[in-house]
């Protein structure tokens, strides 16, 4: 009795060859999905930071009389209780859960001591905050500013609105230091809390203009414009005609390369979107046609005009 011995077939080269190609298409076809999925998990992590950081600003207000954290706030602590550069970053952070940092600073002798104590050390200026980065923001390193002149500090991808923390500065006489801070407190911002943005995006590091936003630098010791090299803060030029503040979002635009992204200008690594905290608590994602006028009512604390179609 003859047996029959079947053997096996495999694949042709040709059939081997349609196999990868329909896998590359599925891949293909998978991998933006994947990509969308991503971005919108990191824009809601963007999101949920500055949603925290609105709640600490009313908590704020709510343990100091109702007033708002400065720019450069004009006090200090022990050993130099006059020196007006506790930022305003570092005002918030008994409510955003890090007192532990909030309290370093006396232990390590104040905050001129700890501002001096070297920047990688953990204890000083490179102590990295994950609420203040943004998850798409590619311009840090864990969290240190890649720009060169502020390499090892701690970065930032939030700016605050110049326009409302910083206007009512003066000078203090003892120390011979100027300060910023607010004009109004969260109570009596002029055009309401619903129509003025607080925080918004900005990327934390500007490699080719050696820019960087570091959290726990105060800006510098003058009533100054918001455009220091190392202050997170945004204020925007006025430009155009009729006077507008035209230096609208960017959206889009890469940190390095042709036509990078410049830090006069919100930006973030969102590819459709800059999202801004409004001092209601409420979180907006600007694209970047926003018209320059529009934009200029949402950055005024006191233009007297609605923010509109925003």
């Amino acid at each position: 009795m003859l047996r029959m011995l079947k053997r096996s077939r495999g694949f042709t080269l040709i059939e081997l060859l349609v196999v990868i190609a329909i896998i590359a298409i599925l891949i293909g076809l998978l991998l933006p999905a994947v990509q969308k999925v991503r971005e919108a998990a990191a824009r809601m992590s963007c999101s949920n930071n500055l949603k925290q950081m609105g709640t600490a600003l009313h908590n704020y207000a709510s343990a100091n009389q109702d007033k708002l954290p400065g720019g450069m706030n004009p006090w200090g602590s022990s050993p130099v209780p006059t020196y007006p550069s506790l930022p305003f970053y570092w005002a918030m952070l008994p409510y955003i859960e890090q007192d532990n940092i909030y309290k370093s600073i006396s232990t390590l002798g104040g905050y001129y001591s700890w501002y001096n104590n070297g920047a990688t050390n953990g204890n000083g200026p490179g102590t990295v905050i994950k609420t203040y980065l943004c998850p798409s923001d590619p311009t840090h390193n864990n969290g240190i500013s890649q720009a060169g002149s502020a390499g090892g500090w701690a970065a930032v991808s939030y700016s605050r609105n110049y326009f409302l923390f910083d206007l009512g500065g003066g000078y203090e006489p003892s120390s011979g230091y100027y300060y910023t801070r607010p004009k109004f407190t969260v109570a009596n911002i002029p055009d309401g809390t619903s129509n003025t943005i607080g925080i918004l995006e900005r990327y934390a590091s500007y490699v080719p203009y050696n820019w960087s936003s570091l959290w726990s630098h105060h800006g510098q010791d003058r009533f100054h414009w918001g455009y220091y090299q190392w202050a997170p803060v945004y204020g925007p030029w006025v430009g155009g005609q009729g006077g507008i503040r035209n230096y609208t979002p960017q959206v889009g635009v890469r940190p390095t390369g042709n036509n990078p992204a410049h830090p006069y200008y919100p930006n973030s690594g969102h590819s459709t979107t800059v999202q801004v905290l409004l001092m209601d608590g409420s979180v907006r994602g600007v694209s970047g046609s926003v018209a320059p006028l529009t934009w200029q009512y949402a950055v005024d604390p006191e233009d007297g005009q609605p923010l509109g179609n925003f």
